[in-house]
């Protein structure tokens, strides 16, 4: 049984403090060694597999950019730029949503899906060199259980 007493101070326990110093630095740590494992292997950015995802996983191929900011971790400005230097590198295209002219579909091409798969083996690689070699399989279920409870709404 949990003690949330604290809850009605508003004020963190040293342990919730502890656990959310924890988590900042693990996440840190673990996404500039993951990136830098992409770098190693002249690949981009992590960001670049994140939406390569979603649109190899959407239907056709394609989502809108609102789309693909739900999807994702990436703020919206920051999208924009990305899927512009992505589209530079042929990996994307924009086409016009017809029901609305001003809006516009992105598109991955047959390179993003190449260039996704090839990002999967080194991230995959990586996953497991920098989280599967510390968690067995149990304690990765169970840290997973109690990240899901943080990403529940209240």
């Amino acid at each position: 049984m949990s003690d949330c007493s604290n809850l009605t101070t508003n004020q963190p326990s040293p342990s919730i403090t502890r656990v959310w110093v924890r988590l900042m630095r693990a996440q840190r740590l673990v996404l500039m060694a993951i990136e830098q494992d992409l770098k190693a292997a002249a690949l981009p950015p992590l960001g670049w597999y994140d939406v390569l995802l979603e649109l190899t996983r959407a239907k056709d191929g394609k989502l809108r950019p609102y789309e693909i900011e739900e999807h994702t971790l990436l703020a919206q400005h920051n999208l924009s730029r990305l899927i512009d230097r992505m589209e530079k590198e042929g990996l994307v295209q924009r086409e016009v949503f017809h029901e609305d002219g001003r809006g516009r579909w992105v598109l991955v091409t047959e390179a993003g899906r190449a260039m996704q798969a090839r990002m999967w083996t080194v991230y995959a690689s990586a996953l497991q060199n920098h989280l599967g070699t510390k968690l067995d399989d149990a304690r990765a279920n169970q840290l997973a259980d109690l990240l899901a409870a943080l990403s529940r709404k209240s």
